[in-house]
């Protein structure tokens, strides 16, 4: 039982300042992008996750020398064309999406076949959606079942720059096709469905050849083949989707109030944000500031006194997608019901959260009508469960957010909650159970 949490008591009020960990997407994205830089990058708050580390290995076998020591992690680029190629090299992605794909691109004119694997969780995951595309540059690609790791990358010489339309709001697929275009004479242009722009934002704040152009539903991308990219010294953000967790638990409390500071406020990011103001939940930036292109703040929460459903607007999907498990605990206690839809992306994550969402909304007695790519939530202002009633999560393909999200739930509505496999956590953000401890919810 030493990888299972038992949860029987619901948080008490509370007035707290907190920090979370460093922002995930930024972390990984450093490390590829220092990896190819001209010199010595330094980061200071690099989220020292699985994920993260997962990324480090990779760029080591990939020749590149890193050190972490004193709460910094200093890489040691050697430009552009500086990674080895060694035969029969093998890739571990662990469970990072954001890792597996974008490495394909950076990986996109490797003279030796490479093979990429992933757990079991990633090896359920589409990589469908990154291989097509990058497979018209010229490189040549060999999944399992056609669409899922491990699979085998064989880089080409002869790439050419390629035209694409992006239409599943992928960043993780936009990126991995903006690294190859790096790697490309000519310039690449992609049409892409509004996403995270954390690799555009990067690629400006490093003046690599990258223009933009913002349209209200998609930006037009073009990229040029790169000949340098200078260091990065970066203290990365903390994380909005770690954030998310402590700011519906804060919502969801009595009488209580949470600041999070120096949390990354990036437009693309801050879906939760919106939805939850309209749903009455009162959110206030603070200290903000622009660092490296990137908008950062404070967030102030203050516990919700109602809470109103919400037809979520689909336009507010990309910028929530990875908060949504979450997200629903609030119309769990909504008055009405709240309509969320064009969520299968949901399905096409760690684990298939729609589907995880309606186990749990239904262990909390909450009526739900779920289909493939949406989800009906019938609030009720007064959830509050037994102390007696059990309640067991499992068998979850270890996805964090499911057991941060189960978290949540059981300090918020009560209940006896049995949760498995709380190493799962370790992939994005280890000390979320520290925190929790430090609010005094016992």
């Amino acid at each position: 039982m030493q990888n299972t949490i038992i949860l029987k008591k619901k948080v008490k009020s509370f007035k707290k300042k907190i920090s979370v960990p460093g922002d995930k997407s930024l972390s990984i994205r450093w490390v590829l992008f220092s990896s190819l830089a001209d010199g010595n990058s330094i980061a200071k708050n690099l989220l020292m996750s699985e994920d993260v580390l997962a990324a480090i290995k990779t760029i080591r076998k990939l020749g590149i020398k890193v050190i972490i020591k004193n709460k910094e992690c200093v890489i040691f680029g050697k430009g552009i064309d500086g990674y080895k190629y060694k035969k029969n090299l093998t890739i571990n992605a662990e469970n990072s999406g954001t890792l597996g794909r974008l490495i394909l691109g950076l990986l996109i004119n490797s003279p030796e076949p490479i093979n990429l694997v992933g757990d079991k969780s990633l090896s359920k995951r589409d990589f469908k959606r990154v291989t097509d595309p990058l497979s018209k540059f010229g490189a040549k690609f060999k999944l399992k079942g056609n669409n899922f790791l491990p699979l085998k990358i064989f880089g080409s010489s002869k790439l050419k720059p390629i035209k694409y339309i992006e239409n599943k709001g992928s960043a993780q697929c936009k990126s991995s096709i903006i690294f190859a275009a790096m790697r490309t004479d000519g310039t690449t242009t992609i049409r892409a469905k509004k996403s995270r722009n954390h690799t555009e934002l990067l690629c400006k704040h490093l003046k690599l050849p990258i223009s933009i152009k913002n349209n209200k539903n998609f930006d037009e991308i073009k990229i040029k083949k790169i000949k340098k990219i200078n260091t990065l010294n970066y203290n990365i953000p903390s994380d909005i989707s770690s954030s998310a967790f402590f700011i519906v638990l804060t919502a969801l409390a009595k009488n209580s109030e949470l600041t999070i500071k120096n949390v990354n406020i990036n437009p693309s990011r801050i879906g939760i944000i919106t939805i939850l103001k309209k749903m009455g939940v009162r959110i206030i930036f603070k200290n903000q500031k622009t660092y490296k292109g990137e908008k950062k703040a404070d967030i102030k929460v203050i516990s919700a006194k109602n809470i109103k459903a919400i037809n979520c607007p689909p336009k507010l999907n990309s910028g929530a997608i990875d908060e949504f498990l979450v997200i629903f605990l609030v119309a769990a206690k909504a008055k009405g019901v709240s309509y969320f839809k064009n969520l299968g992306e949901l399905n096409h994550k760690e684990s298939p959260r729609l589907k995880w969402a309606e186990k749990i909304l239904t262990n909390l007695g909450i009526k739900t009508i779920t289909t493939s790519d949406s989800i009906k939530i019938y609030g009720n202002p007064n959830l509050n469960l037994d102390f007696d009633k059990k309640i067991i999560i499992k068998n979850y393909l270890k996805d964090h957010r499911v057991f941060m999200t189960c978290v949540i739930a059981a300090l918020s509505f009560g209940g006896k909650w049995t949760i498995h496999d709380k190493d799962s956590i370790n992939t994005s953000f280890p000390n979320f159970l520290r925190i929790i401890e430090d609010l005094k919810i016992d």
